[in-house]
């Protein structure tokens, strides 16, 4: 090695031996120190560097460490052999821009996902937050219960009852991060010869989620009214997974003899289960909350899951399962080792949210919040004065428009983009491309965007569409 080509930079935060050890690294990793070169001694370096032999020797020991050259005694310090090294010269710069879009730029997003973070209660959460580190001290850094926070558990239950007419007891109850870790569990706890139904269209990564775990899934029609019960019938499905309370993507709300066709074809076998998803039933602009399906089921049939990501934040990834009794047994032989994946500190927050009647009054204002963005949104479309249909109840934080100009799905979706508005197509939600509706369906999220987007980009999307 060429010590002269190294030189030490005035930098008081970096020590010199991590310096020399770096140099060296780089070196090897370049491939300008090649296998089995011998490396300066310690005195001749530290002469021709001047500095300490003790520095160079925890340079030297960091590399022995790592593998990158190894001490014969009496003999030197030698570059090991490493099979393929990596040499940074042959990896290119990351470029920013070669990940962007090439082809417009979104002023507007009507996405599906996100929430209006503005509304959300920093100053509360970051109060709580600081007592729980406070008052909880070690016991935070414990591993919790497989099944979650039982003082979570307990918030969860009072609040299901009253605002969902859900019935469970906190050992029903198993806390996770995120809805897709849910059904993985359910995959892995009961039979793999059962066949999910799933709704066509749906929720978009269900049908991933069953995919890559190999578990047997049949996409089922619907209608305005949800999942269809001959269809149910036809596909041979034991288990299905349906969102009665706000199907997504088509946005209706299943009527109760719907629920009761479901809640009968289940009580027929003893392998039949419906998964009730529901992902955003706080959200209803009138009339009376639907109540959840699990509140109609009288002999297990049901599980019912829900989460915090719509209510509070998607990056809350604190998600719940009510487990019928007969199931959570399963769920003990079977899966109790399970560790449960939100900290314990999160889970201890959001109890205390819920418990001192933050979350409902968080709750209160996001209601009135969409219900009046929903409102604006649906106001300026019906502006527009074209063959416009919007689809769907008044709840949820989407809804669908039917737009009769013409024009393809796939064109409506391009000319908004030019225009520098982006929304997505309906299609995207079907797992099967024969059940494709024919007609020219946008959906329209608003929660992430202010009344004044809103407005400015429904004028942008009649430039684009009329």
């Amino acid at each position: 090695m060429d010590a002269l080509t190294f030189t030490f930079k005035q930098d008081g935060n970096i020590p010199l031996y991590h310096q020399l050890y770096e140099f060296i690294k780089m070196e090897i990793q370049m491939g300008r120190i090649s296998h089995n070169e011998k490396l300066p001694s310690k005195r001749k370096l530290s002469a021709h560097l001047n500095i300490s032999q003790n520095t160079i020797q925890t340079a030297y020991s960091q590399l022995i460490e790592e593998g990158y050259i190894i001490s014969i005694e009496k003999s030197g310090f030698y570059v090991s052999k490493i099979e393929n090294i990596v040499k940074l010269e042959d990896i290119k710069e990351i470029n920013p821009n070669d990940y962007k879009s090439p082809e417009y730029d979104v002023k507007y997003d009507f996405s599906y996902d996100g929430i209006d973070a503005e509304s959300f209660p920093f100053s509360i959460w970051g109060r709580l937050t600081k007592e729980v580190i406070n008052e909880y001290d070690k016991e935070m850094l414990k591993i919790e219960n497989s099944q979650g926070n039982i003082w979570l558990r307990r918030s969860i239950v009072k609040y299901l009852y009253h605002s969902r007419g859900v019935n469970c007891d906190p050992n029903q109850i198993i806390i996770s991060a995120g809805i897709e870790f849910l059904v993985q569990i359910l995959i892995q706890m009961l039979d793999k010869n059962n066949v999910y139904g799933i709704e066509n269209p749906g929720y978009e990564r269900l049908n991933l989620l069953f995919k890559s775990n190999q578990a047997h899934f049949n996409g089922i029609k619907i209608d305005n009214k949800g999942m269809i019960l001959e269809e149910i019938i036809k596909s041979k499905s034991n288990i299905i997974c349906v969102t009665p309370s706000h199907q997504f993507p088509s946005g209706g709300i299943m009527p109760i003899n719907r629920r009761m066709q479901l809640i009968n074809w289940a009580d027929e076998r003893p392998d039949r289960y419906i998964i009730e998803d529901d992902y955003d039933s706080e959200f209803k602009y009138s009339g009376k909350p639907i109540p959840a399906l699990q509140g109609l089921d009288r002999n297990g049939k049901v599980i019912y899951m829900g989460a915090f990501s719509k209510s509070l934040a998607p990056s809350i990834r604190v998600s719940y399962m009510v487990l019928p009794k007969q199931l959570m047994n399963n769920y003990s032989e079977k899966l109790a080792y399970l560790i449960c994946p939100v900290p314990s500190f999160e889970q201890n927050v959001l109890h205390r949210f819920i418990r001192d009647g933050y979350f409902e009054r968080h709750l209160n204002k996001m209601r009135n919040l969409y219900k009046k963005k929903r409102e604006t949104l649906v106001e300026e479309i019906n502006k527009m004065n074209c063959n416009v249909e919007v689809i769907g109840a008044d709840a949820g934080l989407h809804l669908l428009l039917k737009i009769n100009n013409g024009m393809a799905e796939r064109e409506l979706v391009s000319s908004a983009l030019k225009q520098g508005v982006r929304v997505n197509g309906i299609s995207k939600f079907y797992f099967e491309e024969n059940c494709v509706d024919n007609a020219a369906i946008i959906l329209l999220g608003y929660a992430t965007m202010t009344k004044v987007e809103i407005i400015e980009a429904v004028r942008l999307l009649q430039i684009a569409w009329i």
